[in-house]
């Protein structure tokens, strides 16, 4: 079975806190959401909005970017796992747009910026 997104945010996030040595009761009252949201959040059973991500990273004291930077990780190397699980795919038989499905490094980071303050001022 596949990791899906909110399972490896979710993972993220508990990682991190429990690497504080903190409690959810903690990071929920620093982030005021309800602990049961934030336990399932953790869990992978609920999808967080940008918001909440928002929010429980500023309550874990860790940017936004370097949980999605994690995530990206992990999806990769279950993409890579799962790749080398599954038989190799034809070469003559590009993917779409042309491009065969190797044409993108195994290894290759999503960098996100955060926002710039004349960004948030015009928001």
């Amino acid at each position: 079975m596949a990791l899906l997104l909110r399972e490896a945010i979710g993972d993220s996030l508990r990682r991190t806190r429990v690497s504080q040595s903190r409690t959810l009761r903690e990071v929920s009252d620093s982030a005021r959401v309800s602990l049961g949201y934030l336990s399932e959040v953790e869990r992978g059973r609920k999808e967080a909005s940008s918001e909440l991500l928002a929010a429980i990273c500023a309550a874990l004291e860790v940017p936004l970017s370097d949980v999605l930077v994690d995530v990206s990780a992990a999806l990769a190397d279950e993409s890579g796992a799962a790749h080398e699980a599954s038989p190799p795919a034809s070469k003559s038989a590009p993917a779409s747009g042309g491009a065969t499905a190797s044409a993108i490094a195994p290894d290759t980071k999503i960098v996100i910026p955060g926002p710039t303050a004349h960004a948030l001022a015009a928001a």
